[in-house]
């Protein structure tokens, strides 16, 4: 009988014991559903679809448009013809060079055997604007003409081999000067749309003086990169044609040199 008792006794403490740990696991189980319900309210935002970026030629097609397409077609007219202008000077630079120091060995060795002609027809032979204004001073030279002729020509032609080099820098120069004034006129415009549309609507709000001052900045904006643009090509040629005149220069010099020697034998 006794077990009997404390058989039930025992059963009695577990049915207790379990019925709190269901009661615990249940008030446990609440904040961890949710906390899982949360990830899951919050995933259809983490699913949101973000907006496609914009390719960029498309951007900028579009600010084209806003800017006005007049204005704007004059700023990129003046970008295409003065990037034209800039990589015809840069070619022709480039083309332009030459190895001054074999020119020179050459010229001295057929003036060492007396072969004028010979001096000639390697200048002639060789490109560049240092090639050309050695051959029409040997050239006076060789026709009996005195050394005094020989440096006038030199001298002279290369005045005009410094010429033909900066040729068409002027119309680089202007084009950078015309893009931002084209730019500027786009903004005076887009001021005076702008307060047009403030006279028109009799209120002075955003909505209304936005299109105008969009018209105003993107024009000039349009005009300052444009500007820049060319401003670094025309300063890389400048640099060329200083490097090419100082090279022009320094060879005119040593080929004097070679002159009076062979007029001293």
């Amino acid at each position: 009988m006794k077990k009997i008792f404390m058989f039930l006794a025992v059963m009695g403490v577990m049915a207790f014991s379990a019925q709190n740990a269901a009661a615990q696991d249940e008030q446990a189980a609440e904040p961890a559903a949710t906390e899982v319900a949360a990830p899951e309210a919050a995933a259809p935002a983490a699913e949101e679809v973000l907006p496609e970026e914009v390719p960029m030629h498309q951007a900028l097609k579009t600010k084209f448009i806003e800017g006005g397409a007049g204005f704007m077609a004059l700023v990129i007219a003046c970008l295409i013809l003065g990037l034209a202008l800039c990589i015809e000077r840069i070619i022709y630079l480039g083309f332009s060079k030459t190895n001054t120091k074999g020119l020179l060995q050459r010229v001295e060795e057929k003036l060492s055997s007396n072969d004028i002609e010979g001096a000639k027809n390697v200048c002639l032979n060789t490109r560049g604007p240092v090639a050309s204004v050695f051959f029409q001073c040997i050239d006076r030279l060789s026709k009996g003409q005195s050394l005094e002729d020989a440096e006038k020509a030199l001298v002279s032609y290369g005045g005009v081999e410094s010429s033909k080099m900066e040729q068409n820098l002027s119309w680089i120069s202007l084009f950078i000067a015309i893009a931002p004034s084209l730019g500027f006129l786009g903004t005076v415009i887009g001021m005076i749309q702008a307060f047009d549309a403030i006279m028109v609507a009799g209120d002075m709000s955003p909505a209304v003086v936005a299109g105008g001052m969009k018209v105003a900045l993107i024009t000039t904006v349009g005009g300052l990169i444009v500007a820049t643009i060319l401003q670094i090509f025309y300063n890389l040629i400048l640099s060329m044609v200083e490097s090419l005149t100082l090279q022009m220069e320094d060879a005119s010099i040593s080929l004097m040199d070679l002159l009076v020697k062979y007029q001293e034998k």
